[in-house]
């Protein structure tokens, strides 16, 4: 019963929570903690003992478990177990004779037993304790403390001296809590909180399961972080049982120790609760009144049992929503049969939509019926109109379910309907099981192909695993220059996701837009127009905008294959490359309401990604942010593929957040990227870290990291410089790395390119690197009229975040020539920039230090380049050669010639020297 020592990874994300803790504890002497089961209070309070114990404190641990509650005195007894035999010598007779009898009989009876003897002994060991050093007794799982030692422990603890300080940790199963009555009234009770998304990967990747599934996995186990790993674990082991992958929409399965951990987290509700919360997981949007109407009088009351237990939140409204999205899952698992179909029955007569009553009355039976699968199907086609696309799927799949044997053409109808809408709504899982259906039965090529299809467009960016998938489509299309259009159009968006290869994309979108020519498919010939358009402005072909002029052209269908896919939307695309903001805007606008009518998440997030991009560079950061946040829920709550919405978060933090959260974002988009083999968006995250790396002052990092993205972009034939902007960003890291030279190769070598293809923002951000070349070339003068003319081009291109970074360098230069007022005004200037921007990141970068914070270190480092004075500072904090060579990622001798140069610039022969120039100038 007393609790193992040791560490466990479930300790993530509570750093601030242990702290609170341990204030507490300082403060008032007693800490109560609480929180649901599996939250991590166990890892906390283990935490709180290692630090106890480093300061020389004697901790008494206690952990009852669940069978200990009904032995008496149990629990006391191994609490006095724990003690110190020395501690027990002082006791008196009675004493130790009643100590005694407890350790050798605590299942005996309690006949004749001195109980006061008991409970003084108690008190008097932990002021012996005390009186030798502080003592710190943890009590964890007291919910399970048996009612005699609970009793003898609240009458000890009145009595201990203040060096006798209490943590209790318990969560509420039915009964009363036990942890006020042994602390004592005004304790602090601190609750330990969910996790969030971002604890929720950093567990996951500890435990080296896939960080995609981070989104989902938090919304399943509301941030519980045993039910999260428990979670993760169950995916692992179903992906491994499919020969596969985990994919990103997948359904969660609530089975095994997943399931173990949701039920003890409901067995915190009586009965007649839990008959209510198995009627809010059975609806779609369980409210009290919904419920009342279904048969549950007293649902108020009993939710609000589940509310305190933390199972649900009742909103003022009266909406009902679980805080764990495997717990609805796991009561109707647990549910039998008769107890889900009356529920279901009980639903369908109390909704107001007839679509959900159709649903439900479906779900109430198990047999066919061809009425009622005529029923569903026509709701399905509501659902459809609606653009619920996930219900639509759903209800095509019980369709087809309910569909009597002698229809089967019907049956086939329905199940190829409910594939295409869960291909539309990017869930792989009813794509999958409605496709694996199709190919069980006689179907045609036809079908059959539009099934396969449909498991391709649910697949999101995760289009490297489905080789097979292709090749049979591909097969069974054959002799149909329209499904082979249509196979073909796919295989050139896998081309460049997943293979990174524009020139291949380009030529399956020319082959796919002849044969939707020859079928005479508009909407598929204009999809085929629109990737060539898209692979040749990458490729840098100079017919790229003629092509998409002709995409363009041909009528738009209502509903093309997706709009993230249409010419419209490529078009917005080349507006935001070619800096025309206002247009971009303009036009998302109008996009943003017409993607949203038809249900397609990913359309949805497209739109959103670019509203967010162009709002950046617009200089709106806070409409940016909120567009990211959109995009990054929507991703979740639809299943879609993290990795673009973690570089859209990314890329918002850097600008207008906090670099050290977009740090996270980006690592987290480039894990996800490279699981999902999805070559585009691993770039694109690479590029927001290394950004990050650059302007936190990290400049070998981000030497490294930008020099994969060249890598990437390199393999993947990428020509034009406006489509991802980071070549200025390596000549910057290059430059701040003491490579000036390698960086002017490069802006030479980007810049013919940029000017060729008339991309004067790109030119004019290549300038600015240009600029701080030229300065640590030593051309001073030259780098600062370079970088005041790119200042007033980014103004004349209205890209105002641009602007503040060339006069952040400005200053730099200024700065580093001692030319101290224009570096301030340039500094001032910049901060006024970004603060308009609301970019707070960059407003504290542009921040003037306040005199004499700093101000000798960058006295003499002035003369220095800024990877000169990193060393510097390093070394005069004492730092040998190898340390710093390690620190910065150079090698040693790099380091030692690095060294020379500095001391040679500031005068100076030693290490000492070194130290006191940097002090004292």
């Amino acid at each position: 019963m007393v609790a193992a020592t040791g560490n466990a990874d479930t300790s993530v994300g509570h750093g601030e929570l242990i702290k609170a803790v341990d204030h507490a504890l300082t403060t008032h002497g007693r800490a109560l903690l609480t929180g649901p089961a599996g939250a991590g209070k166990t890892e906390v309070v283990r935490a709180v003992a290692a630090a106890a114990e480093a300061r020389r404190e004697s901790v008494l641990r206690l952990a009852p478990e669940a069978a200990d509650q009904w032995i008496p005195e149990a629990s006391a007894a191994a609490l006095l177990a724990s003690v110190p035999a020395a501690a027990l010598d002082q006791l008196s007779g009675p004493q130790r004779t009643a100590i005694a009898l407890l350790r050798r009989e605590a299942d005996a009876p309690r006949a004749g037993r001195d109980h006061i003897a008991l409970r003084l002994a108690v008190v008097e060991v932990l002021r012996t304790l005390a009186a030798r050093q502080p003592v710190l007794l943890v009590l964890d799982n007291a919910q399970w403390l048996d009612a005699e030692s609970t009793d003898l422990l609240r009458f000890a603890l009145r009595l201990t001296p203040p060096r006798v300080r209490v943590l209790v940790a318990e969560y509420v199963q039915g009964g009363a809590p036990v942890g006020e009555a042994l602390c004592g009234p005004g304790a602090p009770a601190i609750r330990v909180p969910p996790l969030g998304a971002d604890e929720v990967a950093e567990l996951l990747v500890r435990h080296c399961l896939p960080a995609r599934l981070a989104g989902r996995i938090h919304q399943a186990s509301g941030g519980n972080p045993r039910l999260a790993l428990a979670l993760g674990h169950s995916l692992a082991e179903a992906a491994e049982a499919r020969d596969s992958s985990a994919h990103h929409a997948d359904p969660l399965p609530v089975s095994g120790q997943a399931r173990e951990v949701a039920r003890r987290l409901l067995a915190g509700v009586p009965a007649q609760a839990r008959r209510t919360l198995l009627l809010a997981a059975l609806a779609s949007r369980p409210t009290t009144s919904l419920l009342r109407r279904a048969g549950r009088p007293d649902a108020e009351a009993e939710l609000a049992e589940a509310e305190r237990a933390a199972l649900v939140r009742v909103g003022e409204d009266g909406t009902v929503e679980f805080t764990a999205g495997a717990l609805p899952t796991a009561l109707a698992a647990d549910a039998g049969w008769p107890e889900r179909a009356a529920g279901h029955a009980a639903l369908a007569a109390a909704v107001d939509d007839p679509v959900q009553a159709v649903r439900h009355r479906a779900l109430a039976v198990d047999t066919p019926d061809q009425w009622l699968a005529a029923e569903i199907t026509e709701a399905a086609a509501v659902c459809r109109r609606r653009g619920q696309r996930v219900l639509a799927a759903e209800l095509g799949l019980l369709a087809a379910e309910r569909t009597p044997s002698w229809l089967a053409g019907e049956e086939l109808a329905r199940l190829v309907a409910a594939a295409e809408d869960a291909g539309w709504a990017g869930r792989a899982d009813l794509a999958r099981r409605a496709t694996r259906a199709v190919l069980a039965r006689d179907a045609s090529s036809a079908d059959r192909v539009r099934a396969r299809l449909a498991v391709i467009d649910a697949a999101g960016q995760a289009l490297g695993a489905l080789d097979e998938t292709f090749a049979y489509a591909m097969d069974e299309a054959a002799g149909d220059p329209s499904l082979q259009a249509a196979v073909q159009l796919r295989i050139a968006w896998k081309h460049n996701l997943s293979d990174g290869d524009p020139v291949r994309s380009r030529d399956a979108a020319a082959e796919a837009g002849r044969l939707a020519a020859l079928g005479g498919d508009q909407t598929a010939e204009a999809m085929a127009l629109t990737v060539r358009a898209r692979m040749g402005r990458i490729l840098g072909d100079t017919d790229a905008e003629e092509i998409l002029a002709e995409a363009l052209a041909l009528p738009a269908p209502e509903v093309p294959l997706g709009m993230r896919n249409a010419p419209q939307y490529l078009a917005v695309r080349h507006a935001l490359f070619d800096d025309r903001l206002a247009d971009a805007r303009r036009q998302l606008m109008v996009l943003l309401p017409a993607v949203q009518r038809p249900g397609s998440a990913e359309d949805v997030f497209e739109v959103l990604r670019s509203l967010t991009e162009v709002e950046l560079r617009s200089g709106r950061c806070e409409a940016a942010s909120a567009h990211a946040r959109r995009a990054l829920e929507l991703t979740i709550e639809a299943g879609l593929s993290p990795g673009p919405a973690w570089y859209v978060a990314a890329m918002a933090e850097a600008t207008g957040g906090s670099f050290a959260r977009a740090a996270g974002y980006a690592r987290r988009g480039i894990q996800a990227s490279q699981e999902e083999q999805d070559q585009v968006f691993l770039s694109r995250s690479l590029h927001a870290l290394g950004l990050v790396e650059l302007a936190t002052g990290e400049a070998a990092k981000a030497v490294a990291t930008l020099r994969r993205v060249a890598a990437l972009e390199a393999a993947q034939q990428v020509v034009d410089p406006s489509v991802l902007r980071w070549h200025g960003e390596l000549a910057e890291a290059l430059i701040a790395a003491d490579a000036p030279g390698e960086a002017a190769e490069l802006l030479d070598r980007v810049g013919t390119v940029a000017v060729r293809l008339g991309r004067t923002g790109v030119v004019a951000a290549l300038d600015r690197a240009r600029g701080l070349c030229l300065s640590a070339q030593g051309e001073a003068d030259a780098a600062v009229h370079l970088l005041e003319a790119t200042a007033q081009r980014f103004d004349a291109l209205q890209l105002p975040l641009e602007r503040g970074r060339t006069l952040l360098a400005l200053a730099r230069v200024e700065r580093r020539r001692r030319r101290r007022a224009p570096a301030r005004a340039a500094l001032r200037a910049a901060a006024e920039v970004f603060a308009l921007a609301g970019a707070a990141p960059w407003t504290e970068l542009a921040r003037e230090p306040a005199p004499g914070e700093g101000g000798g270190a960058q006295a003499a480092a002035a003369v220095l380049t800024e990877a000169e004075t990193r060393l510097a500072l390093l070394v005069s904090q004492g730092a040998s050669n190898q340390e710093a060579a390690a620190k910065l990622f150079l090698s040693v001798k790099t380091v030692e010639a690095r060294l020379t140069r500095i001391y040679q610039k500031l005068d100076v022969r030693s290490r000492a020297q070194l130290a006191t120039a940097l002090r004292t100038r």
